[in-house]
């Protein structure tokens, strides 16, 4: 049985909150670089792109923050598997998401079922994340973005908002090892032991994020085994 769904809210709150107080703090012509870049995104359509429920989820090979090859295949053999794709450690909506999928993790492994989250940062960075902020789970890296444009979620960041970044020291670059600027939309899916895809969300505004109890859900139910 799932528990604690009075904790649904709980996530979306504390992104709230960092939107909240980044407002207050940074100026508004700053922040608008920002809206801008998030409103003309969703005109891509982008989210309605995204591999959807039903696919046959993509098999992938990365290595995780140790330098660790992890085969999708290997994972789903063993029980369903959420699949986490975030920006990078430089995104405070990102880690906090990440932090909420480590309180609910031991959740997961009673129930056989597990969680990767992915993105293009190069490995070292991903074992800074893992050690700051105690992720338990494997953090893989995805050089050049090959998975994540197999799931839908690339995009390329625009020039004027690549001077943003630069100006609050944000070095995209350096941290995913390449200068190509594509970055996934942040998502978050559910792949059954058939490797079809049950839950899948993402979004094209970075500080929304579904509630993982929702895809806690969907990983526990029986129809996932």
């Amino acid at each position: 049985m799932i528990q604690n769904w009075n904790s649904m809210s709980a996530l979306q709150d504390q992104l709230d909150e960092i939107t909240s107080n980044t407002r207050h703090l940074v100026q508004q012509e700053r922040l608008a670089v920002g809206e801008r870049a998030v409103a003309e995104l969703f005109e891509t359509g982008i989210e309605d792109r995204i591999l959807p429920v039903g696919a046959v989820a993509p098999d992938f090979e990365l290595n995780d923050s140790t330098g660790r090859a992890v085969r999708s295949k290997d994972l789903l053999a063993l029980g369903p598997l959420v699949v986490k794709f975030f920006r990078g450690r430089w995104c405070p909506y990102c880690v906090t998401e990440l932090e909420t999928w480590r309180d609910l993790y031991g959740r997961l492994r009673e129930h056989n079922a597990l969680l990767v989250a992915i993105s293009p940062q190069i490995e070292r960075q991903s074992d800074f994340m893992c050690g700051q902020h105690g992720i338990p789970f494997p953090v893989l890296s995805d050089p050049g973005n090959t998975v994540a444009e197999k799931f839908g979620l690339i995009y390329t960041v625009p020039e004027y908002h690549r001077v943003y970044f630069r100006s609050v020291l944000v070095n995209i670059p350096f941290v995913n090892g390449d200068d190509s600027w594509r970055l996934p939309i942040p998502a978050t899916y559910v792949v059954g032991r058939d490797h079809r895809v049950l839950f899948a969300e993402a979004h094209a505004d970075f500080r929304v994020r579904p509630e993982p109890e929702e895809a806690l859900h969907v990983a526990l139910a029986p129809h996932a085994r």
